[in-house]
């Protein structure tokens, strides 16, 4: 009687592994049939939930597509939306220093004096020792960074801009940037 039941147990386990085992490769197999019809190498987009209703992960989200808009579109002169943000403010704010361009720009010190380093050795803009602090440095444009800097802004208009006004319409762009000043300005 004992082996009989030790006997069942043994074959009851057996046909638990093999069903257990059964039901993996259905599993398997039916994960692998849903990846199959989302392309090689595409599997099911995964659910975001609640995330995609946080405005603080959609606007990342939004500027991570924006940036890489902005990076293709300015392949040729090599520039990041935060190097382009500097030219701007230099070439439209003369003598000031480049204290007031990182804070406006909301950069840290260490972060921008590296920016200005390699905007510097690109010849595109130079710090000259204020006459009034020597303790800080104005900012000004080179010839070359003018040049640049002109090119650069027919791009973002031709090729970046474009493309965000053709993809919102003009109302709606102008409401985001609206919108997007005011959370700037008052959050």
């Amino acid at each position: 009687m004992t082996v009989s039941r030790t006997a069942e147990k043994s074959a009851e386990k057996a046909g638990d592994r093999s069903a257990d085992a059964t039901k993996g490769r259905k599993g398997a197999d039916e994960t692998q049939a849903q990846a199959q019809t989302h392309g090689p190498g595409q599997a099911e987009a995964l659910q975001l939930g609640e995330l995609s209703e946080q405005l603080g992960y959609v606007l990342k989200r939004a500027q991570l597509k924006v940036f890489e808009n902005f990076l293709r579109c300015m392949a040729s002169l090599q520039l990041t939306p935060a190097q382009f943000s500097v030219l701007l403010l230099v070439e439209k704010n003369p003598g000031r220093n480049q204290t007031e361009i990182a804070s406006t720009l909301g950069i840290l010190r260490p972060n921008f004096v590296a920016m200005l380093d390699n905007l510097e050795s690109r010849d595109l803009c130079a710090r000259i020792r204020s006459t009034n602090d020597r303790r800080s440095h104005i900012l000004v444009l080179t010839d070359k960074g003018k040049a640049v800097l002109a090119r650069a802004k027919k791009l973002v208009a031709t090729k970046h801009e474009s493309r965000l006004n053709e993809l919102l319409g003009q109302a709606n762009r102008e409401a985001l940037l609206a919108m997007l000043s005011k959370i700037a300005n008052e959050f």
